[in-house]
């Protein structure tokens, strides 16, 4: 048991049907808030994203942070996915780059000031400028990528620097006061 004075954690339910069979991640996003953390660089969102397949998360690959900047690591997730699927953007924003890098077609959303989306190997006709609104089609999964065309990388930036994508998808605890 806590000492009195410290905070407990306490999840935010998810109200939306289907969110205990799926661990909170199925379907569009309720309006239920996020708590927002402190630093800017790791602000999370007031509202849950939309899953860019159109379905619950397959996370085939994990997020995982480099040990410093230029680090080896994972820096976004891999959703299970196969060439053809629809993409769909997870969430509202305005796009800051659709083309080609190296191999791979690569579509990039621009949040906010601060936060961009990056999905690969996702074509587009989409152009620079051009706004989108969360659950809008922005694309079809390629058949080239990271994952032998198997998946859909997704990653996040904030500040300029990578952050675990899942945090936008899922629900964060919220500290609530200890009342003894």
């Amino acid at each position: 048991m806590a000492a009195p004075g410290i905070a407990a954690a306490m999840p935010v339910m998810d109200p939306s049907p289907g969110a205990a069979r799926t661990g909170g991640v199925a379907g569009a996003a309720p309006a239920t808030p996020f708590a927002r953390p402190s630093s800017p660089s790791t602000a999370a969102p007031e509202r849950r994203w939309t899953p860019p397949l159109g379905r619950a998360l397959d996370v085939v690959g994990p997020y995982r942070a480099p040990p410093h900047r230029y680090g080896a690591g994972h820096r976004g997730i891999d959703l299970a996915a196969h060439p053809g699927e629809i993409v769909v953007a997870p969430v509202a924003g305005t796009v800051s780059f659709s083309g080609v890098v190296v191999d791979r077609p690569v579509l990039s959303l621009r949040v906010d000031r601060d936060t961009v989306v990056s999905l690969e190997p996702v074509r587009s006709a989409l152009a620079a400028g051009d706004a989108v609104s969360a659950g809008e089609t922005v694309g079809i999964v390629a058949a080239s990528g990271h994952c032998d065309a198997d998946c859909v990388h997704l990653g996040v930036r904030v500040a300029g620097e990578y952050a675990n994508p899942l945090r936008y998808f899922r629900y964060r605890p919220v500290l609530l006061p200890w009342d003894g």
